[in-house]
């Protein structure tokens, strides 16, 4: 990256940006609202002129193609963070939100801050591709959570003990098919004993039977008829169809994004990695992205939201708490990574350690998560898998203290 004599600062919207360019003096060249078109985006960085920087608010969705329009003309690109641009604004005079003033904090920001704001590397195609996998997941989730808390509700409001039973497996196919089928409490209790289990054996070989066996004691206990019984019994049918439509997506989804993760040069590297699998190694790719933009592992503990946060003022507060930012999607692909390689004898060794240290669970899984971003960090950095990394030092053991000696005591 060369040095920058001007600094594009780009409040984007849906239909039109707002740019605001100044020079590095800080002093406005002009700004104006921009079309959200490739040629008004191209007219603008050539009024900027040689030496240019573009740097923005939000790197995807709507800023998208401004971002493409600059890595293609090689202009550098900044990205600054909504909690860092929040916070700045409160040094500029005035209480106005608009998109001139926007623009020019972003520009001015980076101006000042060059070092601190977020550079944006090059496109990596496979990163892209399970970046837009990746937040499609997320909300095929939502929506099947969504969907699950709608269908609970609906199955709580016809039938208490039902729900009891039905509720908590709606997840496996044979309790969806069943509600796909027998709807109400009605209807199963018409359908018999028999007739629920031929459905529900090859789906739950396994639990089949004994599903039908409380079904039936929670059909027993209530005899009543609740208004409006066969429009819920609608509801639930469709919610139940969506809840299994929602399931198939999310695994023709996976195995979508594995296939793009293991094309990716660093997707061994991540794999070897106990506890890590195909969708949590693509998560944790995609949030750390270029691994050269953390200078240390610190630096990538801090980001994740793993690094302790440090108060100190004077006597009365001297301490270190948890942090509650950072990349929350990394923090949990962390977390339950972690979680997920207690079956692996070194992790579960730390673990155990720090749970007789005294901390509790998630505390102690937390710790492990903090000590794999060490780990990852020095991966990513050099390319080497998990069984080439040189072998940890073993932990020294804790000093005992002397047994006294009855023969020498006074």
């Amino acid at each position: 990256m060369g040095e920058i004599h001007v600094w594009v600062g780009l409040d984007v919207g849906k239909a039109d940006h707002h740019a605001t360019v100044i020079d590095a003096a800080g002093e406005v060249r002009f700004d104006r609202a921009v079309r959200n078109d490739e040629q008004a985006i191209e007219r603008l960085l050539d009024a900027a002129g040689e030496g240019a920087a573009l740097v923005i608010d939000q790197p995807g969705s709507i800023g998208t193609l401004a971002l493409a329009v600059a890595r293609r003309r090689g202009i550098p690109v900044a990205y600054v963070p909504g909690l860092v641009m929040r916070r700045a604004s409160e040094l500029y005079p005035g209480e106005a939100k608009t998109d001139r003033r926007d623009s020019f904090v972003i520009a001015d920001t980076a101006r000042i801050h060059q070092a601190r704001v977020h550079w944006l590397a090059e496109s990596d195609e496979l990163l892209e591709e399970l970046r837009v996998l990746g937040g499609h997941d997320d909300d095929l989730a939502h929506d099947r959570t969504r969907t699950a808390n709608r269908l609970r509700d609906m199955l709580l409001q016809a039938a208490p003990a039902v729900e009891r039973v039905l509720g908590p497996r709606l997840e496996h196919p044979a309790v969806r098919a069943l509600l796909e089928r027998y709807p109400t409490p009605t209807a199963m209790r018409t359908a018999g004993k028999r007739r629920l289990i031929r459905l529900v054996a090859p789906r739950a070989p396994r639990m089949g039977a004994r599903l039908i066996d409380e079904l039936h004691t929670a059909l027993g206990a209530q005899t009543v008829v609740v208004p409006a019984e066969e429009t819920i019994g609608r509801v639930i049918r469709d919610l139940a169809v969506e809840l299994s439509r929602l399931a198939a997506a999310r695994e023709r989804l996976a195995t979508e994004i594995e296939a793009v993760f293991i094309r990716h040069p660093r997707a061994p590297v991540l794999l070897s990695i106990p506890g890590i699998g195909a969708r949590t190694g693509a998560r944790i790719l995609t949030e750390i992205g270029d691994v050269t933009r953390f200078p240390t592992a610190g630096h990538l503990a801090a980001y994740a939201g793993l690094a302790p946060v440090t108060k100190q003022s004077g006597r009365s507060i001297n301490g270190e708490h948890r942090s509650r930012r950072g990349n929350h999607r990394l923090k949990n692909a962390l977390w339950l990574s972690s979680f997920c390689s207690l079956h692996h004898d070194p992790c579960r060794d730390y673990y155990a350690r720090k749970r007789s240290e005294g901390k509790k669970h998630n505390a102690a899984i937390l710790c492990l998560a903090r000590r794999r971003c060490d780990l990852i960090h020095k991966m990513l950095s050099t390319g080497l898998s998990y069984g080439e990394m040189p072998a940890r030092p073993a932990h020294p053991p804790l000093p005992q203290p002397p047994r006294p000696n009855p023969l020498t005591n006074p």
